[in-house]
């Protein structure tokens, strides 16, 4: 009994569970090609009122995701805030990886800033040393940066933090994972699930909260 009451809670409750906002917070989500075709009427509808959207938009030099365009349009026409991202790969050149990223989403000063998403899992196999590393993440930000007039959103994973520092090394906003409670650390976007339901999307989707207000003054 006890189990079955467990699994009942795995999978039914704990995917909409949800923490508690504080005044300046709003809930919303990410995105990508993974997720299948979004409902975004549906998703912009949930229950628990998401009022942003951020969607993958590149990855690497070339890697353009399949559902970009459409994600980007459907968010918007839904009334949802959306932001750009893009998957930083540790082999090839920042500045490549820059150009494909602006290709993809280039500046639209009503969107929110773009981000970066930094992370080991599902990166290529190489690992430079940590001086290559935050001399190519640094001429991707500096031509993002340059091109967009604002700050980079900086998503970083643990395992990147763990081997690659970025956060002691960076002013920029933060976008940071915790998934048992609110970071230590100062945020701007939270990432507090990676397996949660909402309405509109077929399967497991990362659910967030961010500080808008902060978001909108970079």
């Amino acid at each position: 009994m006890a189990l079955t009451a467990a699994a009942g809670w795995w999978y039914l409750w704990y995917p909409h569970d949800r923490p508690s906002l504080r005044a300046d917070e709003a809930y919303g989500l990410d995105v990508s090609n993974h997720q299948g075709a979004v409902d975004w009427p549906a998703v912009a509808a949930d229950e628990d009122g998401l009022a942003f959207a951020y969607i993958k938009a590149s990855e690497g030099e070339t890697f353009v995701d399949a559902r970009f365009a459409e994600n980007w349009d459907g968010a918007g026409e839904a009334g949802l805030q959306r932001g750009a991202y893009h998957f930083f790969t540790l082999c090839r050149p920042g500045l490549e990886q820059a150009e494909n990223f602006l290709r993809t989403a280039p500046p639209e000063p009503t969107a929110l800033p773009p981000a970066v998403d930094l992370e080991l899992g599902g990166n290529c196999s190489r690992r430079p040393s940590t001086e290559d590393v935050h001399a190519e993440l640094d001429a991707f930000l500096s031509e993002v940066e340059a091109a967009w007039g604002r700050d980079v959103l900086l998503y970083v994973g643990e395992d990147w933090e763990g081997r690659y520092t970025v956060l002691d090394r960076s002013e920029r906003p933060r976008w940071l994972v915790s998934h048992l409670g609110r970071p230590d650390r100062d945020w701007t976007v939270w990432q507090f699930h990676w397996m949660g339901r909402v309405d509109g999307i077929d399967g497991r989707v990362d659910v967030n909260a961010a500080r808008l207000d902060d978001l909108a003054a970079r």
